[in-house]
């Protein structure tokens, strides 16, 4: 007796992710369309998150040619963020109406060289720097460490602090020319998802470095967190 055999999607993903790629066809979706679909393509039943790849036609060891920059979602991520605020004991009541979770220097800095770390999110203020040395390593390895370039080194605590708890995220480029990044959940519907996503892709593009010249942007693709992805107009 003859056995079916499996499709070459359901062999490497899984029966339901196989079944979720019948769902997209064999084209590039404009943005409406995409984000209408996105939800349909989940295959688990908690609420995924929304991500969107990015490829940029950059030369990565370039430096003039890199990417990164931040983007603030007007429906924020779907997530509650933990936000660890490095500063002196005269800005800690700035930093703790501003809504961070956790506020100081000498104590935090003890708190991460013990092994303990109960935050996402680490912001400093310019004067404390120097000072972050000794964890550099550890909040680096983790992506944590507060950078000029993500905008978590500021002098503006209440600005700062208020987007990252509003929704700001960092884009930034890996070592493949690829931006990585998330832009809310599926249950946001299409009209946020939307909008979050045309944040992402402003910002994106705001962020041209002079170093690349002609295209840009090479190609964009969104997904869930599991399940198949879906090529978009930009």
């Amino acid at each position: 007796m003859a056995t079916s055999k499996a499709s070459p999607v359901a062999r490497k993903h899984g029966k339901k992710y196989a079944e979720k790629a019948k769902l997209v066809e064999a084209k590039t979706y404009g943005i409406a369309e995409a984000v209408a679909l996105l939800p349909k393509l989940s295959t688990t039943k908690f609420d995924a998150t929304a991500e969107i790849h990015i490829v940029i036609n950059a030369d990565t060891t370039q430096a003039e040619q890199l990417v990164r920059t931040t983007a603030v979602l007007p429906h924020g991520t779907g997530k509650k963020v933990r936000i660890a605020a490095f500063v002196p004991e005269d800005q800690e009541d700035i930093a703790k109406k501003a809504g961070a979770d956790i506020v100081g220097t000498d104590k935090l800095i003890k708190d991460i060289m013990e092994g303990k770390i109960d935050f996402d999110i680490a912001v400093a203020v310019p004067a404390v720097m120097k000072d972050l040395g000794k964890i550099a390593k550890t909040l680096g390895q983790k992506g944590m460490m507060p950078n000029p370039k993500a905008g978590t080194v500021t002098n503006d605590l209440a600005k700062t602090i208020g987007e990252l708890k509003k929704g700001r995220i960092e884009c930034k480029m890996d070592t493949y020319g690829i931006i990585h990044t998330i832009f809310g959940k599926v249950s946001f519907g299409p009209e946020k998802l939307q909008e979050n996503l045309e944040a992402v892709l402003q910002a994106i593009k705001d962020a041209q470095p002079n170093g690349i010249k002609g295209l840009y942007i090479k190609s964009v693709s969104i997904a869930p967190s599991m399940g198949p992805g879906l090529k978009i107009y930009f």
